[in-house]
């Protein structure tokens, strides 16, 4: 059954852009959102995080849990998805000093 997904990206290379707009629609820079299999999400996701050098991502999708989605993330970032009793929450990292 497909299902609706959103993947939010920075700084990844074209061809995944180009991969990311082949199934889903990109509404914003960045951002695809679109109704895909779970084949082809899971898919979609294994080539961008498998692509992640310099930048990030985001995935957001329905699934059978009690917040009713699961959040996949790639590449560095402030914010750090953590399990709370079952729940995704949001933590955010310490700022790194800058580099001399």
């Amino acid at each position: 059954m497909a299902s609706m997904i959103v993947i939010s990206t920075t700084a990844v290379p074209d061809h995944v852009r180009g991969a990311l707009s082949r199934w889903l629609i990109e509404p914003a820079p960045g951002l695809y959102v679109g109704t895909v299999s779970a084949r082809v999400r899971d898919q979609l996701w294994s080539a961008v995080s498998q692509c992640i050098v310099d930048g990030a991502a985001v995935c957001l999708h329905p699934d059978d849990n009690e917040q009713g989605f699961t959040i996949r993330t790639a590449g560095e970032r402030r914010r750090d998805v953590t399990d709370f009793d079952g729940l995704q929450l949001i933590r955010f990292l310490p700022e790194l000093p800058p580099q001399p």
